[in-house]
Parts: structure tokens; C-alpha cells; sequence
């Protein structure tokens, strides 16, 4: 008995540890140009990204810029602030990356599988690929920060 309750114990600090690294993705961040920030919350066990700022720099006629390259027309006028990028992303311990996840590249209005890892606590490292080919690809750095 004593021996179940050890296991217990060891198993329930082993799924803490797990979670504790799987949610250090949440948070705030800046885009590789700083010109957008991105708000990384889980939902539904998954990790979702939404543009929550943009730079005033971007704004016209104090609107924020438009999903104008969306490849579906009736979304081309909303705007880029509220928009979900990134979708879901699960954690892979094994790997220590985010993965089977996808980013929406709202400059060129596609979408593309991507994986995240970080680089230090502060320097999210992201790449999306198309294909299933993850060497074949474009990588972005984003930088955390706060709303």
C-alpha cells in the first residue's frame, strides 16, 4: 500500500511538471517586427494565438489594417485585431516543442502547418512549413512581452 501511495504521489508531480512546461507558451508576444502582438491562451486542451494589438503606425484612419488578403472574401474586411493566427498546438514533451499546430500568415492570406520550441524563456521560435516537409520552410522569432 505504502508503495501505491509513493507512485501516486511521484506520478501526480510528474503531470504538474508536464503541464507547468506545456503552458510556459502562454502569455503575450510581440511578432518577429513588432508590429503586432499576439495573445498565446490554451482552449479545449490545445494552444490558440490571437493578434490582440497592432501598432498605431499601421492603423488608417484610426482603423486597424484589414484581413484584406483572406483567401475567403467575406473576410477581408474585418479587422486584423481579434483575429486567431495560430491553431491548435499541442505539447510534445518528448520534443519539447508545441506541434500540429497552424499559423495564418495574414500578408499573404495562407495558412500553413508550423511546430514552436523556445530558444530561452523569453524567445518563442516558430515555423511553419507546408507539405509535411519541416525543413522546407520559414521561421519567425517572437519575443514576450505584455498587453
Amino acid at each position: 500500500m505504502k508503495k501505491l501511495i509513493i507512485l501516486f504521489f511521484l506520478a501526480t508531480y510528474a503531470l504538474a511538471g508536464f503541464a507547468q512546461e506545456a503552458d510556459k507558451i502562454l502569455g503575450i508576444w510581440w511578432n518577429e517586427e513588432k508590429t503586432s502582438k499576439i495573445q498565446i491562451e490554451k482552449k479545449d486542451g490545445k494552444f490558440i494565438g490571437t493578434i490582440v494589438y497592432m501598432i498605431p503606425e499601421k492603423y488608417k484612419n484610426g482603423e486597424a489594417p484589414k484581413d484584406d488578403k483572406n483567401p475567403e472574401e467575406s473576410l477581408r474586411e474585418r479587422p486584423l485585431v481579434g483575429v486567431q493566427i495560430l491553431d491548435g498546438f499541442v505539447y510534445s514533451s518528448d520534443n519539447k516543442e508545441w506541434k500540429e499546430g497552424r499559423i495564418y500568415d495574414p500578408k499573404s492570406g495562407k495558412t500553413y502547418d508550423c511546430y514552436a520550441w523556445f530558444e530561452n524563456d523569453n524567445l518563442l521560435k516558430l515555423k511553419g512549413f507546408v507539405a509535411g516537409i519541416r525543413w522546407m520552410g520559414k521561421s519567425s522569432e517572437w519575443y514576450r512581452t505584455t498587453l
